[in-house]
């Protein structure tokens, strides 16, 4: 678009440059109508690149699901499809399975990622959970994590969105596990954590543990390990991330 008004000044330079006084007059009455025209053309839009951040562990990696049933490629997919054709989206992905807070902490200080992100979503704690990690750690932990999420989001916390923690207890595994209502009982300390910690500090929260607890009754809702969330559990999970997500974006 720069290079299209460039292409447009210089050529007025050189028509100007032929032309008499009175013919000038007739000329600028042309440009201005013709910059008139073109601010006020809706068909004119300026291509934009959106960057993406997920950090978390194997429910943001998308352990047991196909790369592109993941949620995070799942919200990048469906918001392409809710911006121009000439808009693109670009998804960076810090997780893996089993990492606790502090895994994840340390990864995104070896990963050293840009703090240019539109958007960045935030779902961790599962593991600190799962590993019997003093819930002292994640007290700790957790803020400092998102405010991490904050600094690479171009230090704005309105381009942050954080995700509560699902409940395996709800799945195969989950009920075969030491305690299933021990573990939904400890999943909601650590979701109530933090889902109060954003509201005080007025940053997005999504609850979508809800989803994950109708996997005994809704088999579909869990991956064929028997563990994680399903391709279509994560679709779920984007339908309520999307509207939130597209608002932040532009």
């Amino acid at each position: 678009m720069k290079r299209f008004y460039q292409t447009i000044f210089y050529g007025l330079l050189l028509l100007l440059a032929s032309c008499t006084s009175d013919d000038i007059a007739i000329v600028e009455e042309d440009v201005e109508e013709i910059i008139e025209e073109i601010i006020d053309d809706d068909d004119i839009t300026i291509a934009a690149t959106y960057n993406i951040l997920a950090l978390g562990d194997s429910y943001t990696i998308g352990q047991s699901v196909c790369e592109t049933c993941r949620f995070p490629e799942q919200l990048k997919s469906n918001l392409i499809s809710e911006f121009t054709d000439e808009d693109s989206f670009i998804l960076k992905i810090i997780a893996q399975t089993g990492w606790t807070t502090n895994n994840l902490i340390n990864a995104i200080f070896n990963d050293n990622p840009s703090n240019n992100y539109d958007l960045v979503t935030l779902l961790i704690g599962v593991n600190n959970q799962y590993q019997n990690k003093p819930f002292s750690t994640y007290e700790t932990e957790f803020p400092l994590l998102v405010s991490t999420a904050i600094q690479l989001a171009k230090n704005d916390k309105s381009n942050v969105i954080v995700v509560s923690i699902p409940d395996y207890a709800y799945t195969p595994f989950g009920q075969n596990y030491g305690n299933p209502q021990n573990t939904s009982s400890e999943i909601d300390q650590y979701n109530a954590f933090a889902e109060n910690y954003c509201n005080q500090q007025n940053i997005t929260f999504v609850n979508i543990t809800d989803i994950t607890r109708q996997g005994l009754t809704n088999p579909s809702l869990v991956a064929s390990d028997g563990l994680h969330p399903s391709q279509l559990a994560y679709s779920m999970f984007v339908q309520r991330l999307l509207p939130i997500a597209v608002e932040k974006i532009q």
